[in-house]
């Protein structure tokens, strides 16, 4: 019997793990979400469940919910600029990838901006966005009237709408571009980095106070530029440095031995970057770290 229940719940998992983490941008906590979710389904009565994912689909968003309402005041006192956890995505954890728009949709930068809206609204974009559900089928997840549903989608997209159109390179272009940001890091080239840098590029660092991070965004490419060589000349030396997929796109790696050290994602405008989030908060680097295995 609990092997059966077992199989039934691993069927689901990938696509519950990917609700879980669109929902609180933390794959630690979601995949103790899951863990949450079994309890619940291990203990239910099956002749209950109707529809087996939409019913889990409900409880996870419903865990999710809950959860994101004690993150919420955690996240106020939160040491520094907020990232999310970053996850590998080459293997599938997040579900395909196939277009840009899915690409995006699980950046660090969207996931920011996920943080705009409060717990409902979020569970009716992601539910919407990501997969695709009707406002009927979210208003009976989250039992609320379909109107209700429809209103919390419009405010939700209009909350987390980016203040201009981004142009996203195709992947190989990212790959290239991500490789000429690294080659001119590591040989303190400032010109180099100069043209690949908007002149209103951002550098956000997460080390949740565990960590000597950045305390306040680095805005501007000079500053940009200048950081970048010092992080470089001072802590990369020991490192190894490699690139992967991270939350749909090519991203910088830098492994101490076994341990990894930071993970930096980009945003790009134009061609240029204009954006680069690095996390190197210890926390939220195990559950990556465990995904890629040594370097």
């Amino acid at each position: 019997m609990t092997t059966g229940l077992a199989d039934e719940f691993q069927a689901q998992r990938s696509r519950l793990f990917a609700l879980a983490y669109r929902m609180l941008g933390s794959a630690e906590e979601a995949e103790d979400t899951l863990q949450d979710a079994w309890l619940r389904f291990h203990g239910a009565d099956r002749d209950g469940i109707e529809q087996l994912g939409a019913w889990l689909a409900k409880v996870v968003t419903n865990l999710c919910l809950n959860r994101l309402t004690s993150a919420r005041a955690r996240r106020e006192a939160y040491v520094g600029p907020w990232l999310p956890e970053p996850v590998a995505t080459a293997d599938g954890a997040l579900g395909p990838l196939e277009s840009a728009e899915q690409r995006d949709a699980v950046s660090l930068a969207v996931l920011v901006l996920l943080e705009r809206l409060t717990p409902v609204e979020r569970a009716v974009y992601v539910l919407r966005e990501a997969f695709g559900y009707g406002h009927r089928e979210i208003a009976g997840l989250l039992d609320l009237s379909e109107a209700n549903c429809r209103q919390l989608y419009r405010r939700a997209t209009q909350r987390v709408a980016a203040p201009e159109t981004r142009f996203t390179p195709a992947p190989d272009r990212q790959a290239e571009l991500v490789e000429s940001f690294l080659t001119a890091a590591r040989e303190g080239d400032l010109a180099g980095l100069e043209k690949l840098l908007a002149g209103d590029v951002t550098w956000w660092s997460d080390g949740g106070g565990k960590v000597k991070a950045a305390l306040r965004p680095i805005e501007g490419r000079e500053k940009v530029v200048r950081f970048t060589t010092g992080v470089f000349e001072r802590f990369a030396a020991g490192y190894v440095l490699t690139v992967a997929e991270v939350n749909g796109a090519p991203a910088v790696l830098a492994w101490n031995g076994e341990e990894l050290w930071g993970a930096v994602t980009f945003v790009y405008r134009d061609e240029t970057i204009v954006g680069l989030r690095a996390v190197v908060d210890p926390d939220k680097l195990g559950f990556v770290g465990r995904q890629l295995g040594r370097p």
